[in-house]
């Protein structure tokens, strides 16, 4: 008995739905980019980026006082200053990199000691060495319990940065209270 010939289908096959709907789900899911919302305005994560880039930079500001208040710090300090201008040189460089995230964003060229302080009002520093270190504890832990609380907000490469960023400033806290007994 012979076989009766291959039936074809009147209408798509499951393989041609499902190549287009994936496509379709491709498209749906590409826009102007991470950083634009509807109207050209920023989008969450570009204004958590400029944030993110202003506390760095109002931290180093802090930084900065501490050390024209207490230079004999300079040691200690150094390194940990160090570490928050790189953090907000790197917030900047992505809020740069943003075109929406537009001059809100500080430059990350100004990593000189006095350039925080300079253009910031005068921070009211302890007059004594240790209670500036609990000053400086103080600021980092505020700033790294606000940055975990917000990458849980943005997109995956800010949250990483972001908790870079908050674990630092948590080990930071930790190193200045530590000095600060």
């Amino acid at each position: 008995m012979p076989y009766p010939p291959p039936r074809t289908p009147s209408g798509p096959r499951r393989r041609s739905l499902l190549a287009s709907a994936a496509g379709a789900a491709l498209l749906a899911g590409c826009s102007a980019g991470p950083d634009s919302a509807a109207g050209g305005t920023p989008s969450a994560a570009a204004r958590a980026r400029a944030r993110a880039a202003r506390d760095s930079e109002g931290l180093l500001a802090r930084y900065d006082a501490v050390l024209a208040a207490h230079p004999a710090l300079a040691r200690p300090l150094g390194p940990l200053r160090a570490q928050v201008a790189a953090h907000r040189a790197a917030f900047a460089d992505q809020a740069a990199a943003s075109p929406s995230a537009g001059p809100a964003s500080p430059s990350a060229g100004s990593a000189t000691p006095a350039s925080g302080a300079a253009s910031s009002p005068a921070l009211a520093v302890p007059a004594g060495e240790k209670d500036a270190l609990a000053f400086l504890a103080t600021a980092e832990r505020g700033l790294a319990d606000r940055r975990a609380k917000e990458l849980l907000d943005v997109p995956g490469e800010l949250a990483r940065l972001l908790a870079s960023a908050a674990a630092a400033g948590a080990a930071h806290a930790y190193l200045l209270s530590e000095e600060a007994k």
